[in-house]
């Protein structure tokens, strides 16, 4: 009789503790005190440093890099910038503004050093690189990207 009277207890126990909370719940004010609203801050302005932007690509493109570097690209970037560089990844329909590399003026007016540090540091949605990749790695990239527009 002792077996089957536990169970019955632990569910009555457990019920009581629902219907408890239930009550502290609907008894605690339904309007709590809110925070003046602070007028939303515009984001500020993506800024890259001079001496990022100056840098020179010292990696040349090489078939062997280019191949690593499509490697890296299609982990990495084609899920939001495209397996073709289109800016039409899986992930872009989400997002605004997925430069689409394979339009001539979409990097013209970008440095290699500069989408080196896009890359490396992110930007807007697109996370960063970090640490993740070496240097070459990240300059590959750069030359990857920039191939899509001379196809």
């Amino acid at each position: 009789m002792l077996r089957r009277g536990i169970p019955v207890l632990l569910g009555l126990l457990i019920l009581a503790c629902v219907v408890i909370a239930q009550q502290e719940q609907q008894t605690q004010p339904t309007q709590q005190a809110q925070p003046a609203q602070t007028p939303a801050k515009p984001s500020p302005e993506y800024k890259i440093p001079a001496d990022a932007a100056q840098k020179d690509n010292p990696v040349k493109p090489t078939p062997e890099l280019m191949a690593k570097a499509k490697k890296t690209y299609a982990i990495d970037c084609a899920m939001c910038h495209g397996e073709e560089g289109d800016g039409k990844g899986d992930m872009a329909a989400d997002m605004k503004n997925v430069t689409d590399f394979t339009k001539p003026d979409a990097l013209k007016s970008r440095t290699d050093g500069e989408l080196f540090y896009i890359i490396r540091k992110g930007k807007g949605d697109m996370p960063p690189e970090g640490d993740r990749a070496k240097d070459a790695d990240v300059w590959s990239l750069v030359n990857y990207i920039r191939a899509f527009a001379k196809k």
